[in-house]
């Protein structure tokens, strides 16, 4: 199973099934991250920073794609409500 090292994220580094957005393995691990909009991509408070890991997960959605011109998600970012892990390999969806 893909294995995420997320900033401010206490234990060992996140085990995310594939197909399985961020926020949902961080609840899944008993961990509590807060999300304002009930996980829509309507907001920025789920946002995450991926330490180790990153080239798993799936390309911007739209919702990141906006907030990222917009200037409120940095490159270095991703909202854990949109971002999902799309493989167990790098470049392999």
């Amino acid at each position: 199973m893909p294995l995420l090292t997320i900033a401010g994220l206490p234990g060992p580094p996140l085990n995310v099934p594939v197909g399985t957005t961020v926020l949902a393995a961080i609840h899944a691990a008993g961990h509590d991250w807060w999300h304002a909009c009930g996980a829509k991509g309507r907001c920025t408070t789920c946002r995450v920073r991926v330490l180790s890991g990153a080239e798993l997960l799936a390309p911007l959605t739209e919702p990141e794609l906006r907030y990222r011109a917009a200037g409120r998600l940095h490159e270095t970012e991703r909202l854990a409500c949109q971002a999902r892990v799309r493989s167990e390999k790098s470049g392999v969806d």
